[in-house]
């Protein structure tokens, strides 16, 4: 049995046209492909790629300046926040998110509009596994080109599982049968009722915006079209902390907002979702209110 695409080149000794992340002293990252002959140069001196090359991952190597640098392969995290960008990458911890909540399992048929620069298809692709089904609209073909090259840098070529169409979704939607969706994009209520003729029952649409004003236009126009059930939304934001003996503290820096992720499940056909019984806060639906139910939002 042929190992899953991408495998064999996260594993064993360093070889010609790997990745190498080196981490110096003060725990700064530079990145550079192994090349035979090749030596990788820093104002603290150099090293021969040849020094690499069949070396275990783990391995320390000192420049002529005599600076050591510790040489393991990039993680998927690492990886999308270092690679080319055609458009802003969806983040590790959104991406993650995702992958959980959206429940991305191997062997999924997967929708995803907005490539950008292609992170989250990586992510997407590790999941699903060969076996699986990952079809990629993207708008701007030199978004879509830019996207191509990372996720096959990354793979070591192209995935069997991946198929990416340059257009606009709700144009070129000819997918049946799909298990989830997943919407990173300007408008995503505009492709509402092309995802929904495309999930299955139970199947699981997935969108991430930037601002409050997408996040509410698109919760209440899949409140309206009425075949999902109550939306999710939420957004994390990451921490690290300072630890060195006892100045044991949280980082002055985080990570903080990138974007806010919702989710909301493919009911049956012909079901009706059941009314809310939340009543919405007064003046929720004041006379400055333009959006979806704009005559009260009732009864819903």
């Amino acid at each position: 049995m042929s190992e899953p695409t991408g495998a064999a080149r996260r594993r064993g000794p360093f070889k010609v046209g790997d990745q190498v992340q080196l981490t110096d002293p003060k725990g700064r990252h530079y990145t550079f492909t192994l090349e035979a002959g090749k030596n990788f140069h820093t104002h603290k001196g150099s090293f021969p790629h040849d020094e690499l090359i069949g070396a275990p991952e783990g391995s320390v190597v000192r420049t002529t300046g005599n600076v050591a640098y510790l040489a393991l392969r990039p993680l998927l995290p690492d990886y999308v926040l270092s690679m080319p960008r055609g458009a802003a990458v969806v983040y590790p911890k959104d991406a993650g998110q995702i992958l959980a909540f959206a429940d991305i399992f191997p062997g999924a048929r997967v929708v995803e509009a907005g490539v950008g620069s292609g992170s989250l298809s990586s992510f997407l692709l590790r999941a699903i596994g060969d076996q699986g089904m990952l079809h990629s609209y993207e708008r701007r073909e030199d978004f879509a080109d830019i996207a191509r090259q990372n996720v096959e840098r990354y793979f070591g070529g192209p995935h069997p599982a991946w198929q990416l169409t340059v257009g606009d979704l709700q144009d070129n939607l000819s997918d049946t049968d799909v298990d989830r969706v997943i919407l990173d994009m300007l408008a995503p209520w505009e492709c509402l009722e092309a995802v929904s003729k495309a999930l299955v029952p139970g199947g699981i649409l997935c969108c991430y915006v930037a601002t409050t004003t997408q996040l509410a236009r698109t919760v209440e126009s899949i409140r309206e079209i009425g075949c999902f059930n109550e939306p999710t939304s939420w957004e994390t934001m990451i921490r690290n902390w300072h630890i060195e003996g006892l100045a044991v503290r949280p980082d002055h820096r985080m990570i903080g907002h990138t974007g806010f992720l919702l989710t909301a499940r493919r009911l049956a056909d012909g079901v009706e979702p059941p009314m809310r019984r939340r009543r919405p806060a007064k003046g929720a639906y004041g006379e400055d209110y333009s959006g979806p139910n704009a005559d009260g939002g009732t009864g819903r």
